[in-house]
């Protein structure tokens, strides 16, 4: 399965690809920005996205209304792993739905397993 993995945080996108990649299923395309990000989904077609809203120059709302633009990528879940509070989000519930967000993982509460299992059990629901 191969995750594009939008994280402008380098310590903490290392620490997520090996542990992905660790688990010998994936591969991880990583960018630190949300127009990169646009290039590299093109070159290789994610199964999943990891997205930090919280992005330098491009937010990730930005990010997201370009990504499900183009039709052969409405189907590619999004999971947002985010620190962005839950309670922060959620007067923006409705719209990150309608942008396809199928999940929104607080980074403070979610363990390197926690992101793993969702980007499987989405990855799965997706195939």
């Amino acid at each position: 399965m191969h995750i594009l993995l939008i994280e402008p945080d380098t310590v903490l996108a290392q620490l997520y690809i090996q542990a992905l990649e660790g688990v010998g299923q994936h591969t991880v395309s990583y960018i630190m920005s949300a127009e990169a990000a646009i290039h590299t989904a093109d070159r290789k077609r994610p199964d999943v996205v990891v997205l930090e809203m919280q992005l330098v120059g491009h937010n990730g709302v930005a990010f997201l209304q370009e990504f499900r633009s183009y039709a052969d990528w409405l189907d590619i879940p999004v999971i947002m792993h985010t620190w962005a509070s839950p309670t922060h989000l959620q007067e923006f519930e409705e719209a990150l739905k309608e942008m396809g967000v199928a999940a929104h993982l607080y980074k403070p509460q979610t363990t390197l397993h926690q992101l793993i299992t969702v980007i499987d059990n989405y990855a799965r629901v997706s195939a």
